[in-house]
């Protein structure tokens, strides 16, 4: 496959040649990426009767969480349902293993059961906010399995997943599946035969993480077993499909005890990219969980376990098809087979593992202060691991090989051969873009893609090529050389020296790019020395170069343009540096895509979220074809305009494609948060809606429907006007309003209420409506300890909340929010309150039947207001507390099985019958009824 034949075969034969392994590494690498095991249906191997992890099992119990006890929001009776049921299914397995010990005796096995409750507060920082968390009676239940000695149970492990769901959602995936996934392989290794652990595991099934994070909080600040705790695998769900994802690792003992799982699924590109904070795990809008001290949308559990045991670990989850995500659709059936084996599997061995003899555990006793420095990746079921300073020298080692090559090669015009690289690079990112401004802002089509992960690949791909293919044209044309080997070569030395440089910045991402350097190297090196023999072949024959006619026998090339046989690259070259690209790189294209896509399909209306997918095409996939700038110059000028032209009309096809494409559908749906508000204050009452979301609120007297979209999707205006016909006051039009953190509508959502654009639809009055709520059952907050000094200007007092009936919610979830404006100088939240006058945000959840909590403050007196002017006494009124919270009898459809007829539930169910007629079943409805208002303090 040298120059001559490759110039004789002609474009046709030699993308034929290189067609099985242009198709066949993507499909071949994809198949083993997302490869699932089979599951078992029996706990015992029906060879060997050992046990095993059986995801029959594992299905059982999640199927009984998120079926049969439902919603299992913290503060509802279901919640507490399954705190019950689950803590007896531990305690069975603490029975169990008393029984394993007394038929083997002398076997070192230990197994102690808690049912921890308890009350706290933490700063739960996100979306660049300071909010105060604070919770009641919440709940945990925790298992540990030693071998009895002190030693033992000195050194753990603790491995962690949460009973409880968000309201939106059953929870099947998230996280009743991980929960079953931690009982089963408790049950395997106390009854493997003579399993003794040297270090003790502790299974913590926290029962609150959805009002973020407070049970793994309540753990970690106030059980018994938690000092001895050092190091924590977390196991969630945001998805139902795929293995779990190994998307943050924290030590480099930690990774390499990962490498002894069956079926590694991890990558430091995951690790970095979710660290940084640039990923909106567990989704902006309905994940209170996904918010890290930094401010950005990026934690879970794990979180809680860093700050407050200053532990090292694993952080895995299930991310596959996470349009299920907080879903009504969260279920059993959409599951994928194999999913909970997977987990299973890599759990277990990790567990025995850490618990074994050969453990770090012992090691990581003092805590950890900084990142691994580790590179690890993993690719065909293959794990590989190096530390940054092999990596470095590897890198920079490559680096100074290449530059070496290109002497010894003697390749002219590389400098021309890097502007066609950046150029390549720079038209694709461009051209992608410019396609997303087009379905943005000039087809009004955004978001087109959304419900399929890879239809993004259909429209950018197209575009990317485009850009890439015009870039090259200033660098083919009559009476110029075949720039196909410089940029060969240029590609080589561009990729190894971004790995090197990448890795001196301690960037571990820098990888791929050394993988792809490497493919580079060695096809040129081949390349090379084919060259080398050929001429030494043509010099022993007394053969003189050949200086020729570009053209070929298939017509392609240029008269008079230049051919000389230094400029040609050896089919075998492409066959070699393709295969890296083609593997590795579309292993990160096909993670990058089944996790961003679903999540930036709903992350405002204003989010770049069009922008965004297309770069991510754009970059990635211009690495998944990095030789194509070579290989486009191998044909000459003609070559590269017919395909230039192809691509173009592929790219008009495909726009057309997606014009036509409607973003939802069923199993894509576009999620509704409906909000029915009572105002206790007498003043009003509200319906608010959110839509992804789409929010709206309806009041009685000021009587409105308040709207807001976030998401850039089409449609949004339209279903707004169809609201305001059906339930809006006749022939008045929707209007905007203004979203700010004084909105006390939205306050049950925030911080994320600040990112809505809201329109407001004005109701008809229902004079009917008013029930008076016994005194017993209202919703106040008021001051108790109450004193003003009068010389230290400062007032002291404690609100008291008495909420009977209501819940906490946490954007999404139950409970109380209030929000005030004062100067803190100190309070029981924690000891660094803003040394400002400021409004401060205070979210609390309780477990079902605590209806009061406090919270005691010592603020500035009187209270004195910054404005443009300067300040303005603000206590003339007293200290206004604005407060919201959800009734634990009135959420739709968590509580549809128990609607009480109602005026709230009867309008939930039209409201709900009505969407899904309207919408085709497009979107996913929740419906909340809410009490708030406002005391004056």
């Amino acid at each position: 496959m040298g120059v001559n034949r490759s110039a004789k075969w002609g474009p046709a034969r030699t993308m034929l040649v290189l067609a099985p392994i242009f198709l066949g590494a993507p499909l071949y690498t994809l198949y083993h990426q997302f490869l699932l095991p089979p599951p078992n249906v029996h706990p015992y191997d029906p060879i060997t009767s050992l046990p095993h992890p059986s995801e029959s099992t594992i299905l059982s119990y999640a199927k009984y969480l998120s079926e049969d006890i439902g919603y299992r929001t913290p503060g509802t009776r279901q919640h507490a349902q399954a705190d019950a049921w689950w803590y007896h299914k531990v305690q069975e397995i603490e029975q169990l293993c008393r029984r394993v010990v007394e038929k083997e005796p002398g076997r070192k096995l230990e197994c102690n059961v808690w049912r921890q409750h308890g009350s706290g507060n933490h700063r739960f920082d996100m979306m660049s906010t300071r909010l105060y968390k604070t919770y009641v009676d919440l709940s945990n239940i925790i298992l540990r399995v030693s071998d009895g000695t002190e030693h033992s149970k000195s050194d753990a492990v603790l491995v962690n997943a949460h009973l409880d769901s968000t309201l939106p959602s059953p929870g099947a995936a998230d996280d009743a599946l991980a929960v079953g996934v931690m009982l089963e392989c408790a049950r395997t290794l106390i009854e493997t035969p003579g399993w003794e652990p040297t270090h003790a595991i502790i299974f913590l099934f926290n029962n609150a993480e959805e009002s973020l994070q407070d049970g793994s909080h309540l753990y970690a600040t106030q059980h018994e077993t938690a000092p001895t705790v050092r190091a924590a695998i977390n196991l969630e769900a945001a998805g139902t499909t795929g293995p779990e994802l190994l998307f943050q690792a924290t030590s480099e003992q930690m990774i390499e005890a990962y490498s002894h799982v069956p079926r590694p699924y991890g990558t430091i590109y995951a690790n970095e990219i979710f660290s940084s904070g640039i990923l909106l795990s567990e989704c902006v809008w309905f994940s209170p969980a996904s918010s890290s001290a930094n401010g950005s949308l990026s934690s879970t559990d794990f979180r809680q376990f860093e700050q407050y045991l200053n532990v090292t670990g694993l952080d895995m989850a299930v991310v596959g098809n996470s349009y299920m995500y907080h879903m009504r659709g969260d279920v059993v059936e959409n599951i994928q087979p194999g999913v909970a084996q997977h987990m299973a599997d890599n759990t277990l061995a990790l567990l025995r593992y850490l618990s074994s003899s050969d453990s770090p555990i012992p090691s990581l006793a003092k805590g950890f202060d900084a990142r691994p420095r580790t590179v690890f990746f993993s690719s065909l079921h293959w794990f590989f691991i190096y530390s940054f300073t092999t990596a470095k020298i590897m890198y920079v080692t490559l680096f100074i090989a290449s530059l070496a090559l290109w002497r010894m090669a003697r390749v002219q015009k590389v400098g021309a051969g890097f502007k066609a690289v950046l150029a390549a690079l720079a038209g694709a990112l461009l051209a992608a873009n410019a396609v997303a401004f087009l379905m943005k802002y000039v087809l009004k089509k955004p978001l087109s893609w959304f419900k399929v992960e890879y239809h993004p690949l259909l429209l950018y791909a197209p575009a990317a090529i485009c850009g890439m293919l015009i870039a090259q044209l200033p660098f083919s044309g009559p009476g110029k050389p075949s720039m196909e080997r410089p940029i060969f070569m240029a590609l080589l030395l561009f990729q190894s020296f971004l790995a090197a440089f990448g890795q001196l910045l301690n960037i571990g991402s820098s990888s791929a790019l050394f993988l792809g350097a490497i493919g580079f190297f060695v096809a040129m090196c081949v390349d090379t020395a084919h060259l080398a023999l050929r001429t030494s072949s043509s010099s022993i024959n007394g053969n003189k170069p050949i200086a020729n006619d570009a053209r070929n026998s298939s017509g392609y090339g240029m008269p008079g343009q230049v051919g000389t046989g230094d400029q040609e690259v050896s089919l075998w070259s492409y066959v070699i540096v393709m295969l890296i690209p083609l593997t590795a790189g579309v292993q990160l294209l096909a993670v990058s895509l089944i996790v961003f896509v679903p999540l930036t399909g709903r992350i405002g209306r204003d989010a770049p979220a069009e922008f965004i997918i297309a770069s991510i095409v754009s970059i990635l996939g211009a690495f998944c074809v990095s030789f194509m700038p070579a290989f486009v110059h191998r044909f000459g000028p003609r070559f590269l305009r017919q395909i230039l032209w192809m691509a173009i009309l592929s790219l008009g096809l495909a726009m057309a494609f997606f014009y036509a494409q409607n973003p939802f559908d069923r199993m894509h749906q576009r999620r509704l948060f409906v909000v029915h508000k009572e105002n206790v204050n007498g003043k009003s009452r509200t319906l608010s809606f959110l839509l992804w979301k789409l929010a709206c609120v309806m009041m009685v007297g000021d009587k409105h429907l308040h709207i807001a979209a976030a998401d850039g999707a089409p449609g949004f205006d339209s279903l707004v006007h169809a609201m305001a016909d059906r339930f809006g006051a006749q022939g008045i039009p929707p209007k905007s309003v203004i979203m700010d953190d004084y909105n006390g509508d939205w306050d049950i959502l925030y911080p994320f209420s600040t990112v809505l654009s809201p329109y407001q639809i004005e109701l008809p009055l229902d004079p009917t409506y008013g029930v008076p709520v016994p005194a017993q059952q209202r919703f106040t907050v008021t001051a108790i300890n109450d004193t003003v000094n009068d010389i230290t200007g400062t007032r002291r007092l404690t609100l008291k909340i008495d909420h009977p009936g209501i819940i906490w919610t946490v954007l999404k979830r139950s409970g109380i929010v209030i929000a005030f404006d004062a100067h803190v100088l100190e309070w029981t939240l924690d000891n660094d309150p803003p040394d400002e006058f400021v409004r401060h945000h205070i979210k609390e959840a309780s477990f079902y039947g605590s209806d009061t909590w406090e919270v005691s403050l010592l603020i500035k007196y009187p209270m004195l207001a910054p404005t443009e002017e300067g300040v303005t006494n603000a206590s003339s009124g007293g200290l206004h507390v604005n407060f919201i919270g959800i009734q634990e009898n009135q959420m739709w459809p968590a509580k549809k099985s128990e609607a009480d007829g109602s005026p709230v539930m009867k309008l939930f169910e039209e409201l709900d019958t009505w969407l899904d007629e309207m919408t085709g079943g497009s979107v996913d409805a929740t419906l909340l009824g809410c009490v708030g208002g406002e005391a004056v303090i």
